[in-house]
């Protein structure tokens, strides 16, 4: 069943976000991935089969792995939802978790180990990353020197908006900001070091926090196509943007297009549509076996 959007009736909605439908269960949210797939700030019409189910079982590998981190997972389990859900299995099971109430900090915790996207037009035009100076001779796709932590924020409508230390420190307070900066480096690290026994290329990727009794948890998504860029190692290269198993796929195509990144967004041809399922389900084999 592809799931492009969901109404549970009696279960209040409280968000929609680009991927996920949130509802609220008193103590705790519902958090549902749907197949929805988003591109330039635009949510795409087509449904991605299997996308929501292969996010839900990739950010709960990852909390699960992550012992060093607290998150905000109560289960992923169907059988231990309350019995409100009872009704909507079909719905729900396989790409939904109850997950604590936390307060989500208002920056996006970015973290880059290898020069790609908007960080290689950035150094080609002043050899930074979002301030950060990098040295001569770098090339596209390039491992960075030292993995980087550059936050961002989202505006009220529009693109992310990356931002210096400073004001990530202004944002969140100086000793959360010490703490998701620290804690954003070692999950990418030992992240990408997993992935990188079973091939895959953590390039970059970005996490969210949120505050739990003044505690700092991982919320939202882990490692997964959606929040990182992931590359096969064996088709990797510097010098040349490499294959994804991330949305990258659904990007390239729709740069070849005469649209211009706003609303509404294009169809997809089928076999896009295709071959970004079965992207996003090779990359859960890869990283979950």
């Amino acid at each position: 069943m592809d799931i492009l959007s969901l109404d549970l009736p009696g279960i209040r909605k409280v968000a929609s976000g680009k991927v996920r439908e949130i509802f609220d269960l008193g103590e705790h949210l519902l958090l549902v991935a749907t197949d929805r797939i988003s591109a330039f700030d635009c949510i795409l019409p087509n449904a991605i089969p299997e996308k929501g189910r292969v996010l839900n079982t990739l950010s709960a590998h990852w909390f699960e792995r992550f012992g060093f981190v607290e998150n905000h997972v109560v289960t992923t389990d169907f059988a231990e939802f309350p019995s409100s859900l009872a009704g909507f299995r079909a719905q729900l099971e396989g790409r939904s978790m109850v997950v604590r109430k936390a307060k989500p900090l208002p920056v996006e915790c970015v973290v880059r180990g290898y020069l790609a996207g908007s960080g290689w037009k950035e150094y080609q035009a002043s050899r930074t990353i979002c301030g950060i100076a990098l040295p001569e001779g770098l090339q596209q796709a390039s491992m960075l020197p030292e993995t980087l932590f550059t936050p961002s924020t989202k505006a009220e409508s529009g693109h992310d908006m990356n931002i210096g230390w400073e004001e990530c420190r202004r944002l969140v307070g100086a000793d959360v900001a010490e703490q998701v900066r620290a804690l954003s480096i070692r999950i990418y690290e030992a992240g990408r070091a997993h992935a990188a026994e079973r091939g895959i290329i953590v390039a970059d990727t970005k996490f969210e926090f949120g505050l739990l009794e003044g505690r700092v948890i991982l919320i939202d998504e882990c490692l997964t196509p959606d929040s990182s860029r992931f590359w096969p190692a064996n088709d990797y290269a510097p010098g040349m943007s490499p294959p994804s198993f991330d949305k990258q796929f659904v990007r390239d195509y729709l740069e070849t297009l005469d649209w211009d990144k706003t609303p509404p967004a294009p169809q997809l041809p089928a076999e896009v549509v295709q071959r970004t399922s079965e992207k996003y389900l090779e990359a859960l084999q890869r990283l979950t076996s």
